[in-house]
C-alpha cells in the first residue's frame, strides 16, 4: 500500500519574512500539512479494512476523507515551493520566465488582469479553501479556480501551478481576520521560477487526457 510523506521546507522557517512569520511557517507544515498526511494514510487503511470485509456502509464518508486529505496534501506541496524569499514581482523573459508571462497575457488579457483576477478569486474563497492558477489542458489555457475545502469546485484535468492558501491557519496568527492583506503580501514571495517550471511540466502531459471524439 503506497503512503504518503511529509515533505521537507525548501527553506527554513524564517525564508519568507516579513510576508509570513516562521511560527505560523513552522505551525503551517509541521501541524497542519502533517495532519493531511496522516488523515490520508489513515483513510487508505480504512479502506482497506472496507475492501477486505467487504463493508461499504461508509464508503461515502471515506471517499470524501480521501479527496480531502490527499488534496490537502498535494496543494501544500505545491504551496511551499510556489514560494521563496527571493520572489514577487511579475515574470520576464529577462528572467528566464518569459513563456508562462506570454501564456498569462494571453489567457488574461495582461499580468495585471491575471493578479486582480487571482487576489478576487483567493480573498472571496467561501469559507476555508484557495485560489488557483491552473492548466487546463483541453484548450491549453492558463485558468483561475476558486477551491473551497480543497478538492471542491475544480475543472477535471486541470493542473495548479500557483496556489495561494487562503485557509485561517495560513495567515490568522499574522493577519488576523485581514484575508485581503495576506493574499496581497503574497504576491511579494511568489517564485516564478516554480510556477514556470510546473507550467512547462502541464504542457508536456497535457496529451495524456483522454478527450472524447
Amino acid at each position: 500500500m503506497a503512503t504518503y510523506t511529509l515533505p521537507e521546507l525548501p527553506y527554513d522557517y524564517s525564508a519568507l519574512a516579513p510576508v509570513i512569520s516562521p511560527e505560523i511557517i513552522e505551525l503551517h507544515h509541521d501541524k497542519h500539512h502533517a495532519a493531511y498526511v496522516k488523515g490520508a494514510n489513515d483513510t487508505l487503511e480504512q479502506l482497506a479494512e472496507a475492501r477486505d470485509k467487504d463493508q461499504w456502509g461508509s464508503i461515502n464518508g471515506l471517499e470524501k476523507n480521501l479527496a480531502f486529505h490527499l488534496s490537502g496534501h498535494i496543494l501544500h506541496s505545491i504551496y511551499w515551493h510556489n514560494m521563496t524569499g527571493d520572489g514577487g514581482g511579475e515574470p520576464l523573459e529577462k528572467d528566464g520566465v518569459g513563456e508562462l508571462a506570454d501564456a498569462l497575457a494571453e489567457s488574461f488579457g495582461s499580468f495585471a488582469k491575471f493578479k486582480a483576477q487571482l487576489t478576487k478569486a483567493s480573498a472571496t474563497t467561501q469559507g476555508s479553501g484557495w485560489g488557483v492558477l491552473a492548466y487546463e489542458p483541453v484548450t491549453g489555457r492558463l485558468i483561475v479556480e476558486q477551491i473551497y475545502d480543497h478538492q471542491g469546485n475544480v475543472g477535471q484535468g486541470s493542473v495548479p501551478i500557483l496556489v495561494f492558501d487562503a485557509w485561517e491557519h495560513a495567515f490568522y496568527l499574522q493577519y488576523k481576520n485581514q484575508k485581503v492583506d495576506f493574499i496581497e503580501a503574497m504576491w511579494r514571495v511568489v517564485n516564478w521560477q516554480d510556477v514556470a517550471k510546473r507550467y512547462a511540466a502541464a504542457k508536456e502531459r497535457a496529451n495524456n487526457l483522454l478527450l472524447a471524439p
